[in-house]
């Protein structure tokens, strides 16, 4: 191939989760990416449960229609780059000995099959070699290895194809998320990302360079919603307004019932996360990591992270600062980036499109 061609294909993002698929493409300008296409199309309660797709026609159909009704430019390329269900994947850190990376790739299935609860014959496996500065480290490797069910992979790659659509790569919630709130991921001091989502919430722990640990928990951006409309006795669609709102704020009486009613919540959310911090910090940092230190910074993201006085109520329970991640740091400001109306729901969508869009982001 001459230097000069360009045969990469185009390629854009597609990030699907129980309740919506979100499209975002981004064009490289520069030392900056432009947004020039994106949508938000929502999908029928049952046809993805829990990340396990339950109707492949239904959401075929409804990629299809999300890739027709784009915002900005249409779409002319059928090559994606998509999100598999971060609570189906299993991740773990494990250390190696110093070998070549063809060495690696048949010797990381046989260390793996310690730590996947599944045969490995029926899981993808991936992994990444987690660049570090330790000196003791000249003897082995770390790697975070990340496993997924074929069954579950397979069940989208043949979503894909039959909307029409080319998958040439299928990451992980995780890998896109950092990719998008962290700049050129050059952060190096541990910290954890919280995604708030529309069906769970994920942690993900980042440092020096690397996703080091990755959960997730059952709270969710809807669950609040419901239990606004449980407590306060109104309809689901009243609730998510009053929520968007007023959130946690407390400056009037009905601020005050709603920030009651999802008090709770947050209190079980800010526990569920100091136990996987001192998790994190006295075990799988102590034993690979042992010089990282302490988590100092926790980022929010995902729809729910939108929630008002969140940071300022998790930040006073963690004793941690806390702050609203930003997904569009590698995107420059346009006509369209105004139109994003709620860019933190789109933050796996925009990771994943940095991927597709520059060959700086592919590894």
């Amino acid at each position: 191939m001459l230097s000069f061609l360009d045969l990469s294909p185009e390629i854009f993002g597609i990030d699907i989760n129980d309740l919506s698929i979100k499209i975002v493409k981004l064009k490289k300008s520069r030392n900056a990416f432009d947004l020039v296409s994106f949508n938000e199309v929502s999908i029928k309660q049952g046809i993805v449960k829990e990340g396990v797709i339950q109707d492949q026609d239904a959401l075929s159909d409804a990629i299809r229609l999300a890739c027709n009704t784009v915002k900005g430019k249409k779409l002319a390329t059928n090559y994606v780059i998509a999100s598999l269900p971060e609570e189906k994947s299993f991740s773990q850190v494990i250390q190696m000995p110093k070998m070549t990376e063809e060495e690696l790739q048949s010797a990381v299935s046989f260390e793996a099959e310690n730590y996947i609860p599944l045969p490995i014959d029926k899981v993808y496996l991936d992994f990444q070699v987690i660049n570090s500065h330790e000196q003791n480290h000249e003897n082995h490797l770390d790697l975070l290895i990340n496993g997924m069910p074929k069954s579950i992979v397979d069940s989208y790659v043949s979503c894909f194809k039959k909307a029409g659509l080319t998958p040439c790569i299928l990451e992980v919630e995780s890998q896109a998320i950092t990719r998008a709130l962290i700049k050129h991921r050059e952060e190096m001091s541990p910290l954890l990302i919280i995604d708030l989502g529309v069906a769970n919430t994920g942690f993900i722990i980042f440092s020096s360079g690397s996703i080091r640990f990755t959960s997730s928990i059952s709270i969710s951006s809807e669950q609040i919603t419901h239990t606004i409309a449980d407590k306060l006795g109104i309809s689901f669609n009243k609730a998510e307004a009053l929520k968007l709102r007023y959130g946690l704020a407390s400056n009037g009486q009905r601020e005050q019932k709603i920030k009651e009613a999802i008090s709770p919540i947050i209190l079980e959310l800010a526990n569920q996360i100091k136990k996987y911090i001192n998790f994190y910090q006295g075990h799988v940092s102590h034993e690979y990591f042992p010089s990282e230190g302490n988590i100092e910074k926790v980022i929010l993201c995902g729809g729910g992270a939108n929630l008002k006085k969140l940071p300022d109520f998790l930040s006073k329970e963690l004793k941690i600062p806390v702050e609203t991640g930003n997904p569009l740091i590698n995107i420059k400001k346009n006509g369209y980036t105004s139109l994003l109306k709620n860019p933190l729901a789109f933050t796996t969508a925009i990771g994943l499109a940095l991927r597709g869009a520059h060959k700086e982001f592919y590894d």
